[in-house]
């Protein structure tokens, strides 16, 4: 369920990122009360996923994972570059978030539930 929890706060992440930008310096009411809405929703989510895993790693997927999907709707919808280099270090930053889930031991999740 962590992982469910890390996933919909990145989502909220991004939501709130690209929200920094359309709020022009929060000087767009609505999108700026929309904004700061997202980003408790997005911590919200990711306090309770670093109450079943490791701060590392939870925080690294998290950043990653938001880090990414800002910068792909930047790119597609933004107007942001979309240079080959952009492109490659994305995807490879994605491969390194799906590299710490997959690293992730049982160990490591169990030890992080008994202390929590």
């Amino acid at each position: 369920m962590a992982w469910i929890y890390i996933l919909v706060g990145a989502v909220f992440e991004v939501g709130w990122a690209v929200g920094l930008k359309l709020s022009e310096g929060f000087s767009r009411p609505l999108i700026s009360i929309i904004t700061v809405l997202f980003i408790f929703i997005s911590f919200y989510f990711f306090t309770k996923a670093l109450r079943l895993i490791d701060i590392g790693t939870g925080y690294a997927i998290f950043t990653g994972l938001g880090a990414a999907g800002t910068a792909v709707i930047g790119m597609t919808f933004l107007g942001d570059g979309t240079g080959a280099g952009k492109v490659f270090f994305i995807v490879l930053l994605i491969f390194g978030v799906i590299g710490l889930k997959m690293s992730d031991t049982p160990d490591e999740v169990t030890h992080s539930v008994q202390e929590g």
